[in-house]
């Protein structure tokens, strides 16, 4: 228990020192509680509905991590409760209330509940006719019917509006410092797989554990591409209609170009990182003739010399881009450096690169792809929002 309350106190912390998760999570809870009460007060006391209850909770359900995702959910929710109430309308005026008006009401909401332009609130179809059918059921007159199905509209559209204008006007949030996470993260697991390459290959020691760990840690990177991709996603949506982007301190993370080109670079060295650690492990399982350790001493420098360049990007920080850029071309030079070690010792030792079988031509390919993927990933941190930047090897511009 003394445990629990330990850390329940470090969140709250952690939520009132530092941007981070844990205050994004406790402004969104009292931004939600901020609109659903001005929702519930609006319901009871100004429209005096019967049942305020789809207020509130309208307005908690299009309460979003960003502006853009609020008003997109507000619209489609509302569409979905309006389709809902005009549905069991259309039905119940044609065949009377009864069990089977009730049962093609439940046919024909879900029915269009399968409407992907819907979204998540598909399901709210069916939600708003069923309350509808029972509101409608309750009423004594047809006037009353007619009330009480247009009230469940104007407590939507009341929801709606209190959530949007409360997350509007109560700390829009903003997301840019996602993008960096996201990035940040990612080049933390190719930092991981670039540093257990080096050590294994510059001490010779590829082992076929050491060799499946590789790929497992290859796997790992290519799953968090994902989290940056999301990362990335979100930080561009929160910026759309936010006021705060407007603040003279929020103008320089107003541009993600230079990170969008950062994560295609990342992303396709995650591939090629994946194709070098297969043909590792290949070489681990098939050659037993020849050996080539200065090769793949060479090989290992050149991988640490990629291990600096994202160990770079663990700490990217929009607020020290320049500096930051900076120092990454110059490890940009010192791994184009290793990369001519590497093909000094292949051409020294007589590596068979042209054995379709064996893995060694493959290693080589893999390096100088690598190579240009790194150097467009300075270029791009380097070059300024809408200048252009050379277009990769397979000829997507970054």
């Amino acid at each position: 228990m003394k445990q629990r309350a330990i850390r329940t106190a470090d969140w709250f912390g952690r939520a009132v020192r530092s941007s981070g998760t844990e205050r994004d999570t406790a402004l969104l809870v009292v931004k939600s509680t901020l609109a659903a009460t001005g929702a519930w007060w609006v319901a009871e006391h100004v429209i005096g509905a019967e049942s305020p209850a789809f207020a509130p909770f309208s307005a908690v359900l299009t309460m979003n991590v960003t502006i853009h995702r609020s008003l997109w959910q507000a619209a489609r929710y509302t569409g979905a409760v309006i389709a809902g109430v005009l549905l069991q309308a259309a039905v119940v005026l044609l065949t009377g209330p009864s069990l089977l008006a009730f049962a093609v009401v439940a046919l024909l909401a879900l029915t269009i509940g399968r409407w992907p332009a819907l979204g998540e609130q598909r399901s709210q179809v069916a939600t708003a006719a069923f309350f509808a059918f029972s509101a409608y059921l309750s009423a004594e007159s047809t006037v009353g019917r007619a009330t009480e199905l247009g009230q469940i509209v104007l407590l939507v559209v009341v929801g709606c509006g209190f959530g949007l204008l409360v997350n509007l006007t109560v700390f829009p949030p903003l997301r840019y410092r996602g993008a960096e996470h996201g990035l940040r993260t990612l080049a933390q697991e190719l930092t991981t797989l670039l540093r257990e390459l080096a050590d294994g290959l510059d001490s010779g020691d590829v082992d076929s554990e050491r060799a499946e760990r590789w790929c497992r840690l290859s796997d790992r990177a290519d799953r968090s591409l994902a989290a940056a991709r999301s990362g990335m996603e979100t930080a561009e949506s929160s910026m759309a209609l936010n006021p705060r982007k407007l603040l003279p301190r929020h103008r320089p993370h107003r541009e993600f170009v230079r990170y969008r080109r950062v994560l295609g670079a990342l992303e396709r060295t995650v591939h090629q990182l994946a194709s070098l650690t297969r043909s590792l492990q290949r070489w681990r399982q098939e050659e037993n003739t020849y050996s080539y350790s200065a090769a793949l001493t060479a090989y290992g420098r050149f991988a640490a010399a990629l291990g600096a360049m994202t160990e770079l990007l663990t700490e990217l920080d929009a607020d020290r881009l320049a500096e930051q850029s900076a120092r990454l071309c110059e490890l940009s030079a010192a791994a184009e450096d290793a990369l001519e070690g590497v093909t000094e010792a292949a051409r020294a030792h007589d590596l068979p690169l042209a054995d379709p079988s064996r893995p060694y031509g493959v290693l080589i390919v893999e390096a100088a792809r690598l190579m240009e993927e790194f150097r467009l990933t300075a270029d791009a941190l380097t070059s300024r929002p809408g200048e252009a930047v050379p277009a990769s090897a397979d000829g997507r511009d970054r």
